[in-house]
């Protein structure tokens, strides 16, 4: 028998590292991920940060699955490493293996120690315990400015895969969902699990010829509420679970507004169900005053550039509306301030509902523009260098004739890992301009600029060479 030193030893074992050295695999694995498509997940260790992570990988039944999805996981993935928000699990890095006969698609997402809801709500139940309402409010509203921020992007993204195994805690309190499982890895896989345990999570118009809209998600989320509320459904255990099942669930809650703001998200009709914006206004969420929480962001922002040993004036000024301001001092008479003022910092009261939609990355479900960008935010300056290049032109739709072209590009970068950006060109459009966007958003280094530019104009003076003969 091992003794627990030799387990922990052969739990620690590196198995494999990522293509740049960065992420490396161990032994052990991770068993709070529920995701439909992911075959299997490992904890692997940062060794910029010196953090844990979660090494997840995708496998594919057969190569030629593969190939006919890798235009599309590619776009798919790129989009997902846009994605930044306090309440969502942060997606790291991805890279594809097409060394074996079964490829692979690696990527490395952030790792939530404490493990899933559906966990702690277990725990919680075996301990003859029910979640404060206060802690069941404050993790509502994270889940919801989630959502909105996934769905005030352009084209708003749906998670589609909402449910409480993959909504995750930290040890602070902080809830984080997980990242959206894109369909591109949820059809040529080798293992798919069962949705049958989940399916009360899906949405009516899910198996239906209606649109899945973020609708689908405000569903799902009603349902994870619930259960938060309840604990456990009756019949979880035992089967799938029934709408009268759900019915009854609601009718054991005791807050009037708790029943309404569920039943409003499981409305049968998508149209019919509130934004998650909307519900972040909802009465029984919308208990802390705006003006307050304005007041204490600003505090939790700009409390750490006070130098050491100075007090900030109680008569700062931290918001203003409508001529009402808050003052330091009326702060320092809240109730429990330090801890309002930590849960204010760790994203537990969002600003999301004063907050105007942001325009982000593209739908993780739709071709990723990745190269036109509509956000007018620079991200983080890229520093790796291209070390092969190639370029394809056509028309964005082939069966007619048409003077709008697609451009992808496929960049190899000095770390081996890849990068696919496709981009509409319209009349107008210069292959100098597409090569400064690339810099300006990160996609390339500046010091590739130049090269990038020069293979755009050939490739375009090219196709438009073949287009006149």
């Amino acid at each position: 028998m091992r003794e627990s030193g030799e387990d922990s030893e052969d739990e620690s074992e590196i198995l494999e590292e990522s293509p740049c050295g960065r992420w490396l695999k161990r032994r052990e694995e991770v068993d709070q991920r529920d995701v439909p498509g992911i075959d299997c997940a490992f904890l692997a260790m940062d060794t910029e940060e010196g953090v844990e992570v979660v090494w997840n990988e995708v496998q594919f039944s057969e190569r030629k699955n593969f190939k006919m999805q890798e235009d599309s996981i590619h776009m798919v993935f790129e989009s997902l490493t846009q994605l930044e928000h306090v309440n969502i699990v942060k997606f790291h890095r991805y890279w594809t293996d097409t060394h074996n006969d079964k490829p692979r698609v690696i990527f490395i997402t952030e790792y939530m120690s404490s493990g899933s809801l559906k966990h702690f709500l277990k725990r919680t139940k075996r301990n003859l315990k029910k979640l404060p309402f206060q802690s069941w409010k404050r993790w509502c509203s994270q889940i919801l400015s989630a959502l909105s921020y996934l769905h005030a992007c352009t084209p708003p993204i749906v998670h589609g895969n909402l449910t409480c195994d993959t909504i995750f805690i930290q040890h602070n309190g902080l809830v984080k969902i997980g990242s959206v499982a894109p369909d591109a890895i949820n059809h040529h896989v080798k293992t798919c699990q069962g949705m049958a345990r989940n399916a009360h999570y899906l949405a009516p118009e899910y198996g239906t010829n209606a649109p899945i809209t973020p609708a689908a998600d405000i569903y799902a989320f009603g349902m994870c509420a619930l259960e938060m509320a309840v604990l456990e459904i009756a019949g979880e255990q035992s089967g799938p679970i029934t709408p009268d099942q759900i019915e009854r669930a609601i009718d054991s809650l005791e807050d009037e507004l708790q029943k309404d703001l569920i039943r409003q998200c499981l409305h049968a009709e998508p149209a019919k169900r509130p934004t998650a914006r909307q519900l972040l206004l909802h009465p029984l969420l919308f208990d802390v005053h705006p003006l307050k929480l304005l007041a204490a962001h600003s505090v939790a922002k700009h409390s750490d550039g006070l130098p050491e040993g100075h007090e900030r004036p109680p008569t700062s000024v931290f918001a203003v509306s409508n001529g009402r301001k808050i003052l330091y001092q009326e702060l320092e008479h809240t109730e429990r301030l330090g801890k309002y003022l930590e849960d204010v910092k760790y994203g537990i009261y969002p600003l999301t509902a004063y907050a105007p939609p942001r325009t982000r990355a593209a739908s993780p479900e739709v071709t990723a523009e990745s190269v036109k960008s509509l956000s007018p935010e620079p991200v983080d300056v890229e520093t790796r260098r291209v070390v092969t290049m190639m370029c394809s032109v056509k028309r964005r739709d082939e069966a007619v004739m048409s003077n709008d072209l697609q451009v992808t590009l496929l960049l190899r970068m000095d770390d081996k890992m890849n990068r696919q950006l496709t981009c509409p060109v319209v009349s107008g459009d210069s292959a100098s301009a597409l090569a400064q966007e690339l810099v300006h958003f990160g996609f390339v280094s500046e010091l590739d600029r130049v090269s990038v530019e020069e293979l755009l104009v050939e490739q375009l003076r090219n196709h438009v060479h073949l287009q006149g003969k």
